[in-house]
């Protein structure tokens, strides 16, 4: 590639773009809201949010020094990733931790590289990490999911005009940050009806001697910081661009 060619990559990566329509911001937060109340839309939505909570579980496992194994994604959006190591230990605990959070968290950078107008450079960094999670991918159904919304993302960021690539990337962010919150709520529910013995919560339950409870209230109390952090940061530049009498 040229020097030109290369000088073009940088600026389209880690140029601005232009402050979003405030009406723009509103109506894609709108839309990720309406996705994670309905049913049929949050149902297929949702495979997002289970990618986004076993990236989540696979990337702490890389971080505490445990061999990652693989990750399995299914149809009815739940996963499971796999990990060697102690079974106990802050590893395992800050592993088992990382599940429930990573979806509001990712949101939550998300916004921040909005917050910058950085619209491609978050694109493009969703598209490197689906493909640095697609190589540990051990099913049909996830290496379809996988493929498939990294293409989606990908056409998105090479194809779309600007205007496009800011609505999906606007959706996106605002439908983690507030998709992160719903399955938090689920869980409980399923742990109240003795549906999850061993989900992440009881799982670290067993591990710290600290209530299933308490460690619900802890994936709550993250992801409804990240959403209320995540939508300033969202609704800033917006704001910034509004002519609002002192």
């Amino acid at each position: 590639m040229s020097i030109d060619g290369l000088t073009d990559l940088w600026n389209r990566l880690f140029g601005a773009q232009p402050d979003p329509p405030p009406l723009l911001v509103l109506v894609t937060a709108l839309l990720a809201l309406l996705v994670v109340l309905t049913r049929v839309p949050w149902r297929i939505g949702r495979n997002a949010i289970t990618i986004a909570h076993e990236g989540g579980h696979a990337l702490a496992a890389l971080l505490t020094g445990r061999k990652l194994r693989g990750i399995r994604l299914h149809s009815d959006t739940s996963g499971l990733t796999l990990s060697a190591g102690r079974p106990t230990g802050p590893g395992m605990v800050f592993t088992l931790l990382a599940g429930y959070i990573a979806p509001s968290l990712i949101g939550l950078a998300g916004a921040w590289l909005l917050g910058g107008n950085r619209i491609t450079l978050l694109l493009w960094i969703a598209v490197a990490l689906l493909l640095a999670m697609l190589v540990m991918i051990r099913n049909v159904f996830g290496i379809v999911s996988i493929v498939v919304t990294t293409a989606v993302v990908l056409g998105v960021s090479y194809f779309a005009p600007p205007d496009v690539q800011a609505a999906f990337a606007y959706t996106g962010v605002w439908f983690l940050l507030i998709g992160g919150v719903r399955p938090v709520g689920e869980l409980q529910r399923l742990r109240r009806r003795g549906g999850m013995p061993e989900s992440d919560a009881d799982q670290l339950a067993w591990l710290t001697r600290i209530p299933g409870l308490v460690w619900v209230g802890v994936f709550g109390a993250v992801n409804l910081l990240a959403l209320l952090v995540g939508a300033a940061m969202l609704a800033a530049p917006a704001l910034d661009g509004l002519d609002l009498p002192l």
